[in-house]
This record gives C-alpha cells, structure tokens and sequence, in this order.
C-alpha cells in the first residue's frame, strides 16, 4: 500500500511539473514573440510554444491574460523609468521624457498593444488585464507639482492628468502613425511637443 502512495504522488509531482513547464514554455514564447515588436496572436504563441493552440488556451483564457501575463516585470517601476529626470524640480520636462519613454516602449512591443488595444475594445470586460502604465509614469512626471497645483486647485491638477492620459498613449501613437500617416518618429514628436504644451499651460495659469 505504501509503495501505491509513493508511486500515486511520484506521479502527481510529474504531471504537476510538466504543466508548470507548459505554462513556462507558453509564457516564455509569448514574451519572445513580444519583443519582436510583431502580431501576437494565440496560434503564433502556441505554434512557438509546441503546443496546440487548444493547450494554451487550457492554460490562459484569452489572449489578453496571457500578454498580461508574459508583460509582467517588462516595464520598471516609474521612479526607475524616470531615473535619468530624478533631479529635475521641472514638469514640463520630466512629462515630456515621460511620454517619450512609454511611447518607445510602445513602439518595441506594439504587436501586443494592438492586439490588447482590440481585445478591450470587443471585451470591456478584460480592460483589467491591460498594464496601466501610462499613469503611474503621468503620476510620477507631475510630482513637483503635488505641493503647488495639486493643492491650490485640485480639479486642475486631475484634468491636466486627464488631458495627458489622452496623449501619453498608445492610443494617440496609432492614431498618429495610422490615421496621420506619420512615422514612428515624427509620431512620438509630436505626442511629447503635445504633451509638454499642455503641461506647460497648467504651470502658466497657476503662476
């Protein structure tokens, strides 16, 4: 009877390790497949996975937990993203490295935004699984102005994040690149002179 237990749990930790390299394996070629900066659909994912498509889809969902998934610790924390305007008292300045940083970074990755972009669009419902980087990175950028703005006039200081949220985007990027017709580079131009204009209003009516 013993012997049937040992071998009962012998094979359970089996089973248990190779799903847990499945999952590996699935995350590890949609973050690979990611870093192309290519479409990322389930079937490529799985197709670089050795799976069927059907086993990823045992593992994660839908496509948008599994990006969110393979996205994990890819973007750094804001404070770290913004380390190199750490010393900077300036808003206008640290917003628009902000929005510089997070728009490259869209670029990098922007098969997987894309294919976020559409899956929150047909399902509002999985909105939860996008990273919400924008914000922390917007949060961080106003910071010098937590002491002035934020408190002699708090809905200007939430608009004016409001505003940026609409410019630091992937959302303004594409429209930009697709419906614009600009390049990558005059896209990402004209988001950060967008972006510092409209922090620079803020800063020019409280003085």
């Amino acid at each position: 009877m013993a012997t049937r237990t040992g071998t009962s749990a012998g094979v359970s930790t089996g089973r248990s390790n190779q799903k847990m390299r499945t999952r590996t394996a699935i995350v590890d070629a949609a973050r690979q497949l990611i870093g192309t900066g290519g479409e990322v659909t389930m079937p490529a994912i799985a197709r670089a996975a050795l799976v069927s498509e059907a086993t990823a889809y045992r593992y994660f969902p839908d496509l948008p937990s599994l990006i969110s998934e393979a996205l994990a610790g890819v973007w750094p924390p804001p404070a770290d993203a913004l380390a190199p305007v750490a010393d900077s008292a300036d808003p206008v300045e640290r917003i628009a490295f902000a929005c510089e940083f997070l728009l490259r970074g869209i670029l990098a990755r922007q098969g997987a935004v894309r294919a976020m972009i559409s899956a929150t669009i047909i399902r509002p419902e999985t909105v939860t699984n996008r990273p919400g980087v924008r914000f922390g990175l917007i949060d961080h950028a106003l910071l010098p102005l937590e002491d002035t703005l934020a408190r002699t006039d708090p809905e200007a200081f939430a608009q004016l994040k409001r505003d940026l949220a609409v410019v630091v985007s992937a959302e303004a990027l594409f429209t930009l690149t697709d419906l614009c017709g600009l390049g990558p580079e005059e896209a990402v131009a004209s988001a950060v002179r967008t972006a510092r204009r409209l922090t620079k209003a803020a800063v020019r009516e409280m003085q």
